[in-house]
């Protein structure tokens, strides 16, 4: 019996009190956490924009069996202490339904611990680290992709593509950044290649020439960083000052047009390569979100498609059961495939998304992103 149903079972008269009550409400919350202030504040805004976006339209069209849908929001600016606080606002005080989030994988883990126990849908548009899904929460689902996948991808890239073997493996110590690192560690020495340097720097940090100056000395020529642009930014512009010929390789947390004035302008991206989802634009199943946004005005950047598909997956939940319970809810994830900002997408028992692609992109002259393989 997983931890999700032990709890069920214990409180069963609780959850269905709490259950008449919420599914009794005028009205449907949901919440949507993420890092809304601070260095990352982009990203949560972009989530938020994306869900706001989706539900807007869900109202103006009714609703969900006539219920208007209201949208908590929860900042947790990627610090998991501050994680546990609004999931515990959320759960507690807001009485959600369903939550869009984490953002960041460290705020992630402890927070959905808190969603499980209470029987809280949750889908996360971006935290990928493995442990997510692998801790048997029923409750948890994401729309991306995995450390493990994304691991695997780059070592291709990297060693295949690329063709490099001496590799500089540097991560920023959080669980998402140093999460990747580790998994690329492990595929590089599944395939007999061991880093030349494996390094940490700290999250806020903006001065990373000693750091760079020890990449130099490791003899790389591939520099592979797991973390996020704050730090990602300066770090590539002090290996282009220095002058040090390597190619710069990252995670899908470089996905986002801030890279180029973080790292110093488009000339300093020359060598720089992230994985990410292939471009949700170029898939057709997307045309109608595509659509939607374009008439509300809004940018069709990456983490407002994922957190577009984020809500679009916790709507059919709910509709698709007709409000039904979180049991239902999680069942019909299962069996469903949902038309989505990003694709079309189906889960796995863990709540992984069956069959997720990465791929990798370059910049051009101008800073924006081309696919590379």
């Amino acid at each position: 019996m997983t931890q999700f149903s032990k709890f069920l079972a214990a409180t069963a008269i609780a959850s269905s009190l709490f259950l008449v009550h919420a599914f009794a409400a005028e009205t449907i919350k949901i919440g949507v956490a993420g890092p809304m202030t601070g260095a990352n504040a982009t990203f949560g805004e972009q989530v938020w924009t994306g869900v706001s976006a989706y539900i807007n339209e869900v109202n103006a069209a009714g609703g969900i069996d006539g219920k208007q849908v209201e949208l908590v929001k929860g900042d947790d600016a990627c610090e998991p202490k501050q994680a546990v606080a609004v999931a515990n606002r959320l759960v507690d005080q807001d009485e959600v339904q369903a939550v869009v989030g984490h953002f960041c994988s460290s705020s992630t883990i402890p927070a959905s611990e808190i969603y499980n126990d209470n029987g809280i849908l949750t889908v996360t548009p971006s935290s990928t680290n493995p442990i997510v899904t692998d801790r048997g929460f029923e409750t948890m689902f994401r729309t991306c992709g995995r450390d493990d996948q994304q691991a695997v991808v780059a070592g291709s890239f990297i060693l295949d593509t690329l063709k490099l073997d001496k590799i500089a493996l540097i991560h920023d110590k959080d669980t998402y950044g140093q999460g990747l690192v580790d998994a690329l560690k492990k595929t590089l020495e599944e395939r007999g290649v061991q880093p030349v340097l494996y390094e940490g720097l700290t999250r806020g940090e903006r001065d990373f020439n000693a750091l760079v100056t020890k990449i130099k000395s490791s003899g790389a020529t591939a520099v592979y960083f797991g973390g996020l642009i704050p730090e990602a930014g300066p770090l590539i512009r002090q290996i282009h000052e220095q002058g040090l010929d390597v190619k710069f390789v990252s995670g899908d947390a470089l996905a986002q047009t801030e890279i180029v004035t973080a790292a110093g302008g488009p000339l300093n991206l020359k060598n720089v390569y992230y994985s990410s989802a292939a471009d949700p634009l170029e898939d057709p199943a997307t045309a109608d979100a595509q659509e939607a946004l374009k008439k509300a005005n809004i940018a069709p950047d990456n983490y407002t498609l994922f957190g577009y598909a984020s809500a679009q997956t916790i709507v059919a939940a709910i509709e698709g059961t007709k409000e039904g319970s979180i049991e239902d809810q999680v069942a019909w994830l299962r069996a469903n495939t949902v038309k989505s900002a990003v694709g079309n997408l189906a889960w796995n028992e863990k709540g992984d998304v069956k069959d997720f692609k990465f791929v990798f992109y370059a910049f051009d002259e101008e800073g924006a992103p081309v696919r590379s393989n």
